[in-house]
């Protein structure tokens, strides 16, 4: 059964790589950028759709309003992206924000900020994930119904990408990413020179009126527009979000890591800016409408549309107007733009296994999640990932509406308190610095944080007080688990260290006054001998074997084997009237325990093994059962003394006629029934 698992896995995801081939591993800056561009990328996507649809509920005037909103969403992302730039090159380890807000505000404050990504990050992969799943099927309108299915299977072929390695993974997605920005470049440069010509299509949606919703019968004016504009400039900063992995990911880039890291963080603010202007841009010129009931919310020609209306997002809409419903362009842009929402979520599987790493080395995760897998990705935490992923989609039926509205909260809470942590940062640089042009450096670094600091905390001021009550809440409510989590984590480890500290070293207090041996057999088989053999090999200071008997008949059955093989070890009988082995033998052990607490007492179990899998189904479990109870008595030493039908006896080469091997056999399977 092992080597069937063994060839399964080396199949799906590849031949293990020593750890020397670690530096192969490391990314070149054209495939770090897609690797951890395609987050920020289908954000930057889907932003312009939330900015439209928010700004919907106040009619079509509100729109010409997006570009504005678009502008000041920019200017947070620069300001985000120049403050990470310092955080890659100050803390290069692969904590980001967790490391910069630990450092310079405490652990407490930097499990806040640890708790929000390891939310983000799951969420990136279940939103991403769900919305490629309602993506396809508006395309294969006969899988409609079935996107939780869809988007477990997604999830699952992206764990499999990542567990073939980071390197292997990031070569497959950089095709399809430096698609989508190439699509998307090309319908800006060909939008922007038609709209320079007068010959711009118009959106399929242009033709529509948008009714306002009675509060916003007079537009954005008053405490109500106002209020309107900050949920729109929040929806919009969507496309923020995927920008802090890079920060997580600084060990797997090629060196310089910080400045390679610094430079790919500045091409992606560059490109991600660039997309989300251009596309509000066009969006106003072919008149985009955006809205959630298009019954409720939109007339034609003064008369309410009906209840089919289809309304497509805002790039698929662009993509018609510019170059025409059905094209082979319009075709490439929807296709790639589909893909990217999917690949969205690698850059979630390449921060979250990088900052539980560095969680797990803190004991604040478990301990098994900084060791790298077979192919040198934190293979583990890639597992545990999808598995998170893929509850947050069963629960939530992979809608997203549902899903959105947790979204970006944590990452604001990250953005927030690493900048604030920066400054910190910073004020300690500056006590320690005398040199005048290295002073002026540093003075401008903060003025960069403390800018930052200002515009993120209003960011997430908003985003809590526009989205709080339409599931925010649960967002923070997760974070809230997960911080708890990690603080049980580290008082188990903290408590399991103090028990485990060696406070005197000598080696009186190190060794044990006695070492008893006892070996529990069920009859004198091969498997039985083997185990006694074992035990005298140890020389122990009391030795003898430890039988259990249901009735008289059992009892002498095992006396008259114990007295034919002239063992010279002494013999004691248990008595089980009601056929429990496992309470007798540990109630046993407990009492030999209490007699003699100086003592080790050795437990030697013979475990009778099958040459295949499906064979443990004829024989019990007894030997499992017992060293799991044995295990929880303090002082006792297990062993397990396995013997394999067939092989053990080629090793030993005892060759014996065929009575002697009949009779071998059916001891074996006595010893088998036994334990």
């Amino acid at each position: 059964m092992d080597r069937v698992i063994d060839l399964v896995k080396m199949l799906l995801i590849g031949r293990p790589m020593p750890s020397a081939s670690m530096e192969r591993q490391l990314l070149p800056k054209r495939i770090a950028l897609p690797v951890f561009a395609s987050d920020a990328l289908s954000s930057v996507a889907y932003a312009p759709d939330e900015v439209l649809l928010t700004l919907a509920l106040a009619g079509g005037a509100a729109a010409i309003h997006s570009t504005w909103v678009g502008v000041a969403v920019v200017a947070v992302l620069a300001i985000v992206v120049l403050s990470y730039r310092q955080v890659v090159r100050a803390y290069p380890s692969g904590g980001g924000s967790y490391e910069v807000v630990s450092a310079n505000l405490g652990r407490t404050w930097g499990l806040v900020v640890s708790s929000a990504l390891l939310v983000d990050y799951t969420l990136t992969v279940a939103v991403s994930i769900s919305s490629g799943a309602h993506y396809l099927t508006t395309a294969v309108p006969s899988l409609t119904g079935r996107e939780p299915v869809i988007a477990l299977i997604l999830i699952a072929a992206l764990t499999l990408m990542n567990l073939r390695g980071l390197r292997e993974a990031g070569a497959g997605f950089a095709i399809p990413t430096y698609l989508f920005m190439a699509s998307i470049a090309l319908m800006t440069v060909v939008g922007v020179s038609e709209m320079a010509s007068g010959t711009l299509g118009r959106a399929p949606t242009a033709g529509y009126e948008i009714v306002p919703e009675p509060a916003y019968a007079t537009g954005l004016t008053g405490l109500a527009g106002a209020f309107l504009l900050m949920r729109a400039f929040s929806s919009g900063c969507a496309a923020l979000t995927g920008v802090e992995a890079i920060s997580n990911g600084v060990p797997v880039f090629r060196r310089p890591k910080s400045r390679n890291a610094a430079l790919t963080l500045a091409m992606l603010g560059g490109i991600a800016a660039a997309m989300m202007l251009s596309i509000l841009l066009l969006a106003r010129s072919t008149g985009v409408v955006m809205v959630d009931d298009p019954a409720a919310q939109l007339t034609l020609n003064g008369a309410p549309v009906s209840g089919d209306v289809i309304i497509g997002p805002v790039i698929g809409q662009l993509a018609s107007a510019v170059f025409g419903p059905g094209t082979p362009l319009f075709l490439l842009v929807t296709i790639t733009t589909g893909l990217i929402l999917v690949l969205a979520a690698n850059t979630a599987f390449n921060g979250f296994p990088s900052l539980a790493s560095v969680l797990s080395r803190s004991s604040y995760l478990p301990r098994q999640l900084y060791k790298r897998g077979d192919r040198l990705s934190y293979s583990n935490g890639i597992l545990m990932l999808a598995s998170a992923a893929a509850i947050l989609v069963v629960v939530s039926g992979a809608s997203v509406t549902r899903l959105i509205q947790l979204y970006i909260v944590g990452v604001f809470v990250s953005f927030t308190l690493s900048q604030f942590g920066m400054i910190r940062h910073w004020n300690r640089e500056t006590r320690r610095t005398v040199a005048v042009d290295a002073r002026r450096a540093i003075a401008r670094s903060r003025a960069i944080n403390i800018a930052g600091f200002l515009l993120t905390g209003l960011v997430l001021v908003v985003v809590l007080a526009t989205k709080f009550t339409h599931g925010a809440w649960i967002a923070i409510l997760m974070m809230a688990v997960v911080f708890a989590v990690q603080r049980g984590i580290r008082h188990h480890y903290d408590t399991v260290a103090d028990q485990l500290r060696v406070e005197d070293h000598s080696m009186r207090r190190a060794l044990p006054a006695r070492m008893r041996a006892l070996v529990l057999v069920s009859n004198m088989a091969r498997p039985a001998m083997r185990a006694i053999s074992t035990a005298r090999a140890t020389a122990p200071s009391s030795l003898e074997l430890v039988s259990v008997v249901s009735d008289d008949a059992e009892e002498e059955r095992i006396l008259q084997q114990w007295e034919e093989s002239g063992v010279p070890v002494p013999l004691t009988l248990l008595s089980s009237p009601f056929r429990d082995i496992t309470d007798v033998v540990v109630s046993f052990v407990r009492n030999q325990r209490r007699r003699s607490p100086g003592e080790v007492v050795f437990v030697y179990l013979p475990q009778f093994l099958v040459s295949h899998w499906w064979e443990n189904a004829m024989h019990n479990q007894t030997a499992t059962r017992l060293r799991r109870a044995l295990l929880r008595i303090p002082g006792v030493v297990i062993v397990m003394v396995p013997w394999e039908l067939g092989k053990d006896v080629e090793i030993e080469g005892t060759r014996r006629g065929a009575g002697e091997e009949a009779a071998a056999g059916t001891n074996a399977l006595r010893a088998a029934a036994g334990g």
